[in-house]
């Protein structure tokens, strides 16, 4: 088929897939009964690509069941991970390392334990869907202020990797800060039976690393948050000229209290969403179901990847560009999931009560059969990284103007970034967690295509990777826990004034390292680094390249400085200049 009758089947595809969904397979596998488990994340692969094995895998339905569970490997001297229903995390938090660890498995902990409408706090237990909470707040009239925009995620796993939404309002953007309590396991010494509940409340002394905790302080059982009662929002997209894009970034978080931007830089265009409170009297019940979060025929999802993976392996530049520009001109017309009353869109603003805006993920909702989340790794569907940085506000425009110009060399190059809806950009408050911002943050998101054979190059691959060493070493970034390829988290602990104090609180609740795991160690800068240096390792993003054959000479790809960031050390076809042997 000629590549324009495959932009016809795929539009056409995309058109008409916009239908619920089967839910994601199971992260925890065994093969007998509870025994001989393995663990992986819903995309079905670790950066690394690594299998994560465990003798044994637990699910606890009470509190008292988890800390029999925490308990009996603490005894055993045994290493323990917690793993959530969906697992959603790129790196390997929930892996325990080697074969004899213990896999505790919160997806039974989903249940909400009690609410009190008149001051707004409601507890939960660590495993329950962001989606449920948002439902149990809405059926007591109440909000939680901020999420993410997926809501198929449990508040235990988002907790732990500081994820949020957009704003620099009030207490910000992160579901953390709104914690005001929280209950853990943690190992303990045989004379208090191997394992303990913890109690925690804002003010403890603990209680600034525990709400940021990459899961290895324990297993938190139960969360307290504070709510706000149910309020309404309007939002509106409008896609702009890039012009003063660095500009409108320095101020756009603080004129919206939920606004955000996304970039879509070969086109030189910006879709900013204007997105506020407005009273509760303002007319509409929109509804936010997001196109890329909706289910797809899985056969149009094996048509859309083959159609990424022929133009990866004999498309022009022209053709890529081409097929980037289809995702945002759908999305733009679809009204980007948003329905004015809960079936239609009929234009913005989109007005809506919160629980009914935050947040998306229809495709975790169905069991219809033919139909799956995008990402779904049972079948061969698109297969991507997900990249995530923060750089202070102060920072960003001049990080922004700097990426403007890497893009104005070639800006074919930049059209792997449009295919994938752009970079999306949100804002994010300081925080006193430990682990959480420092200072207030601008988060770039990026999404971009990955080969399912491993060292398989992808073209302008060195473009990506020169602008998360830009964002890394000259401006200061820290990555999102939750996400990126091995290489970002080399060094970052360094990144965070109050990591130390972390890791005391690390020694005292967890002294015999049940929690830790090589990769914990290495990105906690305990024992060893992250990036595994080896062949073809920065293709996969394992390594920073210092040689060709971290790259793939063979194939016409070797380790280059940047073409604006010249300390960056990419994999790229483009000749070597002169000296650069001596150099490297």
């Amino acid at each position: 088929m000629e590549v324009g009758g495959v932009l016809v089947v795929l539009l056409l595809g995309l058109i008409l897939g916009l239908a619920r969904s089967s839910p994601p397979p199971e992260p925890v596998a065994c093969t007998r009964g509870t025994s001989n488990c393995t663990v992986t994340n819903v995309y079905g692969s670790f950066p690394d690509r690594t299998i994560c094995r465990a003798a044994n895998a637990t699910f606890p339905r009470t509190e008292q069941e988890l800390v029999a569970a925490v308990a009996a490997a603490a005894a055993a001297k045994r290493k323990v991970k917690a793993a959530t229903k969906h697992s959603h995390s790129f790196p390997k938090l929930a892996c325990p390392g080697g074969h004899e660890g213990t896999i505790v498995s919160t997806e039974r902990l989903n249940r909400m334990v009690s609410t009190d409408t008149a001051s707004g706090l409601m507890t939960v237990e660590s495993g329950m869907v962001l989606k449920d909470l948002i439902q149990a707040a809405a059926d007591a009239g109440l909000a939680l202020p901020h999420s993410p925009y997926w809501y198929g995620i449990t508040i235990g796993g988002l907790l732990a990797t500081g994820a949020h939404g957009s704003s620099l309002w009030g207490k910000g953007s992160a579901v953390h800060e709104y914690v005001v309590g929280m209950r853990i396991v943690t190992p303990a010494p045989a004379s208090e039976g191997f394992a303990v509940v913890r109690a925690l409340r804002v003010g403890d002394t603990d209680f600034d690393a525990v709400k940021v905790s990459l899961g290895v302080l324990g297993v938190v059982s139960q969360v307290t948050l504070q709510l706000q009662p149910m309020f309404k929002r309007s939002v509106t997209f409008e896609k702009r000229d890039e012009t003063d894009f660095p500009a409108q970034a320095a101020v756009w978080g603080n004129l919206h209290e939920f606004g955000d931007m996304a970039w879509l830089p070969w086109q030189g265009k910006v879709i900013y969403r204007t997105d506020d409170r407005v009273p509760v009297s303002t007319p509409g019940n929109g509804l936010n179901d997001y196109l890329g979060f909706r289910a797809k025929p899985m056969l149009e999802l094996v048509i859309v990847r083959a159609f990424e993976e022929r133009l990866q392996k004999d498309g022009t530049d022209i053709a890529r560009c081409m097929a980037a520009r289809l995702p945002s001109m759908l999305f733009d017309l679809e009204g980007y999931g948003f329905t004015n009353d809960g079936s239609f869109f009929t234009g913005f603003p989109v007005v809506g009560f919160q629980n009914r805006i935050q947040a998306s993920g229809t495709c975790i909702n169905s069991k219809v059969h033919g139909l799956s989340c995008t990402w779904d790794p049972r079948i061969h569907s698109p297969f991507f990284y997900n990249s995530g940085f923060s750089i202070a506000v102060s920072k960003a425009p001049a990080y922004i103007a700097e990426v403007q110009k890497l893009r104005d060399l070639n800006p074919h190059a930049f059209c792997s970034l449009d295919a994938k809806l752009g970079v999306l950009l949100r804002y994010v408050k300081a925080s006193s967690a430990y682990l959480g911002k420092s200072e207030d943050s601008l988060d770039f998101d990026v999404t971009y295509y990955r080969s399912y054979t491993e060292g398989e190059p992808r073209s302008h691959a060195d473009v990506i990777d020169e602008i998360e060493q830009l964002a890394l070493k000259k401006y200061g970034a820290v990555p999102h826990w939750g996400k990126n390829r091995n290489f970002v988290f080399d060094g970052v602990i360094t990144k965070y004034p109050k990591a130390g104090e972390f890791l005391k609180v690390k020694a005292r609740y967890d002294p015999d390292g049940i929690f830790s795991s090589e990769w914990s160690d290495q990105v906690l800068g305990v024992r060893g680094r992250p990036v595994i240096v080896e062949k073809g390792c920065a293709i996969e993003g394992l390594c920073v390249c210092s040689d060709d054959s971290h790259c793939a000479p063979e194939k016409g790809l070797f380790c280059r400085p940047g073409q604006l960031f010249t300390e960056a050390r990419v994999c790229s076809t483009r000749p070597a200049a002169s000296g650069l042997r001596d150099e490297l």
